[in-house]
């Protein structure tokens, strides 16, 4: 018997979607706009200050950059806005017609298969 083994590149992956993005960049934001507003009166307070909001810009930089990866990641989102509600009036006229099938079926007559003894 052969053994075959499976690179793990060829596993089936779960969709990407909304819920698995990590954007959570408000809280940066918040602390950039606080060191901002504050007004150290010594020189030396000053530039450290200066280089903690830089460094915090940094990060927001680099979160904004990963926002953007994740996003070109989304299914879907290589279609124009117009493509996209195409797709998806064709996607609920599919599920009303499946729908009318399953009630069609529902509602037809059952026959009764006489049982031969």
């Amino acid at each position: 018997m052969e053994v075959v083994e499976v690179p793990e590149d060829s596993a089936p992956r779960a969709q990407f979607t909304v819920n698995d993005l990590d954007i959570e960049i408000l809280p940066l934001i918040y602390e950039i706009i606080r060191s901002v507003e504050k007004d150290p009166y010594d020189n030396t307070q000053k530039a450290k200050e200066s280089q903690d909001t830089s460094h915090k810009i940094l990060e927001l930089q680099k979160k904004l950059d990963s926002a953007r990866a994740q996003i070109k990641r989304l299914p879907g989102i290589e279609y124009s806005k117009e493509e996209q509600l195409q797709k998806l009036e064709t996607l609920r006229k599919q599920l009303r017609l499946k729908r009318e099938l399953l009630l069609k079926y529902r509602n037809m007559c059952t026959f009764e298969v006489p049982k031969v003894s």
